[in-house]
C-alpha cells in the first residue's frame, strides 16, 4: 500500500484566542486549497489572517518539497491548539487587583492531494 504524501505547517503562540480561532479553521476543513484560501480571504476575523498564512506555507511545503499538484490539494487536517497564557494585571477599586488572562494558540493546518 502507497503512503499518502501530505505536508503540514504550524504557527506557533498567535496572539488570538483558541476558541476564535477555531471558529475560523473549522470553516475550512476539509475543503480545496482554492476555496479555503477564499474564505479565509474574505473573513473579517484576525484569525483568518493567521490560518491564510498557515494554509499558504502548508501549500508551499507541499509543493516544494513533495512536487505535489496545487490544484489538486485539499485540507486534509486543520487543528488549533492552546497556546501558554499571558498573565496581566488591571488595578481595581480598594487596591486590588483582576488578572487577566491573554490566551495564545498554535494553528496547524496539514494539506493532502486528492
Amino acid at each position: 500500500m502507497m503512503e499518502e504524501v501530505v505536508a503540514k505547517a504550524t504557527a506557533k503562540y498567535l496572539r488570538v484566542s483558541p476558541r476564535k480561532a477555531r471558529l475560523v479553521i473549522n470553516e475550512i476543513r476539509n475543503k480545496p486549497v482554492v476555496e479555503a484560501r477564499a474564505i479565509l480571504k474574505y473573513s473579517p476575523n484576525k484569525a483568518a489572517r493567521f490560518a491564510l498564512k498557515v494554509l499558504d506555507s502548508a501549500v508551499a511545503n507541499a509543493v516544494n518539497n513533495n512536487g505535489s499538484d496545487e490544484e489538486r490539494l485539499y485540507v486534509y487536517r486543520a487543528f488549533v491548539d492552546e497556546g501558554p497564557r499571558l498573565k496581566r494585571y488591571n488595578p481595581r477599586a480598594f487596591g486590588r487587583a483582576d488578572i487577566i488572562k491573554r490566551r495564545l494558540s498554535h494553528i496547524t493546518v496539514i494539506v493532502k492531494e486528492r
